[in-house]
């Protein structure tokens, strides 16, 4: 894929995606205090850092946050999301350029971002702006085919969103992960969203993958979407499971 290409996929999607994207489980800041040292000191380079969504956890926790995104859209929606932080830093650069000084960041992190990486240029800067021992963190919130619904939600995706570029990051395997990380480590946590209709085609329409209105799936496809809200609802709302994956190494020459 085309990386120039990668980087502008959700600039028609950055509402969708800061709204009614799941969040990130507080359990990543247990596990990150008791296994990796995290503190309220530790400086975190957000990689691909989107919307602010994973920033806003760890800003939450006190930490410094360089939110390194390339996309405006999802850049500026960081911004606003993230106003009243005043540790938060929004930059304009990517995992292969950050424009970050060297080793001067604790911990990077990478969520639902790495599989639109060139691994090994994204492999070279982080090792450039982490400091010794640093950490590398690689989260996915992974949907989890658990329940009959989530079983026809997958479905509905797999038709209408037959996409030649898309990238899924359920593709990458432990080989890949290894590579970049080294000897790394996996935790997997609980994490679920409870959303209405309106939520629900939110969280669909803020996949790079499927169809915006003007295309000809896209009315079919929420169609679909409705019928499959309207047999598993309870009380007006769906549950979307995930596993959250957290992947960790300290990267090594």
């Amino acid at each position: 894929m085309d990386l120039s290409d990668s980087k502008e996929r959700f600039s028609n999607r950055a509402a969708y995606y800061a709204k009614y994207r799941p969040r990130y489980p507080e359990a990543i800041l247990k596990f990150m205090e008791e296994e990796l040292n995290l503190s309220s000191k530790s400086v975190i380079a957000d990689i691909g850092s989107g919307t602010g969504i994973l920033s806003e956890l760890f800003l939450k926790h006190g930490n410094p946050v360089l939110g390194v995104e390339p996309n405006e859209e999802m850049r500026r929606g960081a911004e606003e999301l993230l106003t009243e932080y005043p540790r938060f830093t929004s930059v304009n650069g990517s995992a292969e350029a950050t424009t970050l000084p060297p080793h001067t960041v604790d911990f990077v992190t990478a969520a639902q971002s790495f599989h639109w990486f060139n691994p090994a240029k994204a492999r070279e800067e982080f090792l450039r702006i982490l400091k010794p021992r640093g950490w590398a963190i690689l989260i996915w919130n992974t949907r989890r085919n658990s329940t009959p619904f989530m079983q026809a939600y997958d479905q509905l995706v797999s038709r209408y969103a037959r996409d030649s570029r898309r990238v899924r990051h359920e593709n990458i395997g432990e080989e890949s992960i290894g590579n970049f990380l080294g000897q790394y480590t996996t935790r997997i946590f609980n994490n679920h969203q409870l959303l209405d209709f309106e939520g629900l085609t939110g969280r669909l329409l803020s996949s790079s993958y499927a169809p915006l209105p003007g295309d000809p799936r896209h009315s079919p496809m929420l169609d679909e979407l409705r019928r499959a809200f309207d047999s598993y609802q309870e009380g007006g709302l769906v549950r979307m499971e995930y596993d959250t994956e957290v992947y960790s190494g300290q990267l090594m020459n």
